[in-house]
């Protein structure tokens, strides 16, 4: 298909596809002229797949990049590139070594996964997260305490093993990589949706 074709079924501009394609996004089409390519079912679904990081995701470009560089190369396994997106993801917390009360939580999370089992690298962004929401949670005057986190930690392990469990090395490539990124990027807005909506709804029946 010609590009004006592959702007017509992916809802995106020619601008933004000759964007994507100057960024590396999406592989080039096969030449057909000086100065035009024909365009497959897979750049399509590069496209879709970029559309939706961009505008569910929220995701900037330079981290779609990322993930895409990742995702292309063979030798990258599916835990690697889970690993890839969830750092390019963040958010990447600008750490204040030298306050102590980020330290404190910092150390709590730390001692948190390790106490839970959890394997999870040092440098991941999510410790970060975590650490900074245990500060705030204290400034306000909400101590942080096992009884209150564990339905959080109980929910995210079951979707953790839920959304593992989907994941197959004997899935075709280009499949298994789509499925790591929609559980990773695409699903976390379901459960960030289906949160708001739950808590409105036992709101209403307790409250309202």
């Amino acid at each position: 298909m010609k590009i004006s074709e592959l702007s017509d079924r992916s809802g995106l501009t020619v601008q933004t596809i000759k964007f994507y394609l100057r960024e590396g996004l999406m592989p080039k089409g096969a030449a057909t002229g000086a100065t035009r390519a024909e365009y497959g079912d897979g750049h399509l679904e590069r496209l879709r797949l970029i559309r939706a990081m961009r505008e569910v995701g929220d995701l900037p470009v330079f981290a779609i990049k990322r993930i895409i560089a990742a995702a292309d190369e063979p030798e990258v396994g599916l835990h690697e590139l889970l690993g890839t997106v969830q750092y390019a993801l963040g958010p990447h917390v600008d750490a204040p070594a030298d306050d102590p009360q980020w330290r404190a939580a910092r150390a709590d999370v730390d001692a948190l996964i390790a106490e839970l089992g959890w394997r999870v690298t040092a440098d991941a962004p999510a410790r970060d997260l975590l650490a900074q929401t245990f500060v705030a949670l204290r400034k306000l005057g909400f101590p942080v305490v096992l009884t209150e986190l564990r339905p959080y930690i109980e929910a995210a392990m079951s979707l953790g093993e839920h959304e593992a469990g989907g994941l197959s090395t004997d899935e075709p490539r280009t499949r298994a990589i789509h499925r790591t990124l929609v559980t990773t990027v695409l699903y976390e807005q379901v459960l960030l949706a289906l949160h708001r909506l739950a808590r409105e709804h036992e709101s209403a029946r307790r409250l309202g």
